[in-house]
């Protein structure tokens, strides 16, 4: 049974950790149980959402959903409709098979071209020919640093067919993706309050390829929740999505997370955190987007700490 703290025992334990206990106390007040009114229209206009599902064999996955403004929506900020017709999803993401059998879904709205975000932590109450509903469990703003501006200028039509790529290692191709992304999205999760997707950006190349299996990640300072290394420190499995904005390909891995604390830094790469996670990748999937995407880069983000 939990506490009064709203939060679980790995976010406190890792909050602790970095000693800002007293931030997360004070910016716990933003998390609700339903959308403000605010950001409902917000919502609404989106035209991508990140999700975090978890498969049948317990493995999570960070997954795109795309569509026409209006493709997810909230009424009363209860719950999330996604409308995305059987015919428009895309077969090779894990992502409608998990929540068939795992209800739990995390989303994390994101519009990059005016680095606005907003988390939504949910279970998926129908699930249809349709489209699903989610019912909101916890929500609540993210703070814009870190975001590189994008414009989506155009949503093209759902491919009929795309070449998919499994793997269990890195090849050429992928770490080719890995090694140029600024942006990639997280999944994670907690037994009790369930998945969770989030955002994770830095300067092209932040991504670290210690080995064929490895990756390595600095961690800036943020809003001081740590809901991922929260999630992370109580279940380590976790997925990752990387978006080639260029070439339109999307690469998903999924295996386990861990933090390193007190990492030497000469460079400043986490801008004083001390902090790395390191990815340990168990399987990836790399594709086409499901439809053709045509995206402008603006800038980087001003807060990506300055290396030395």
């Amino acid at each position: 049974m939990r506490d009064t703290s709203p939060f679980h025992a790995g976010e406190r334990y890792v909050q602790q950790s970095a000693g800002e206990t007293s931030i997360a106390e004070r910016n716990a007040t933003l998390v609700t149980d339903t959308v403000i009114g605010g950001a409902r229209p917000f919502i609404a206009k989106q035209t991508m959402v990140a999700v975090a599902s978890t498969d049948p064999s317990g493995r999570l996955w960070s997954s795109l959903l795309f569509g026409e403004p209006g493709f997810v929506n909230t009424g009363d900020g209860s719950a999330i409709q996604i409308n995305v017709p059987l015919a428009e999803r895309d077969e090779h993401d894990p992502v409608w098979a998990n929540v068939e059998q795992n209800k739990d879904l995390g989303m994390l709205f994101i519009e990059l071209s005016t680095r606005r975000r907003y988390r939504v932590n949910g279970t998926v109450n129908r699930l249809d020919d349709a489209g699903a509903d989610v019912v909101i469990r916890e929500a609540y703003p993210n703070c814009p640093r870190y975001i590189q501006r994008r414009q989506l200028k155009q949503v093209g039509t759902v491919r009929k067919s795309t070449t998919v790529v499994h793997g269990t290692s890195l090849t050429s191709a992928v770490e080719g993706i890995v090694r140029h992304a600024d942006t990639i999205f997280v999944a994670s999760r907690h037994p009790e309050t369930g998945a969770d997707a989030s955002h994770r950006g830095g300067a092209e190349g932040f991504v670290h390829i210690v080995d064929a299996s490895t990756l390595r990640i600095p961690d800036f300072n943020g809003n001081s929740l740590f809901n991922t290394f929260g999630n992370f420190a109580v279940d380590p499995h976790a997925g990752l999505c990387i978006l080639d904005f260029s070439r339109g390909q999307v690469l998903q891995l999924t295996g386990t997370a861990s933090v390193l604390w007190d990492q030497d830094d000469p460079t400043n790469e986490t801008g004083g955190t001390g902090r790395y996670w390191q990815f340990q990748i168990k399987k990836w999937i790399l594709r086409e987007t499901p439809q053709p995407l045509d995206w402008e880069y603006f800038d980087a983000s001003p807060f990506i700490p300055r290396q030395g």
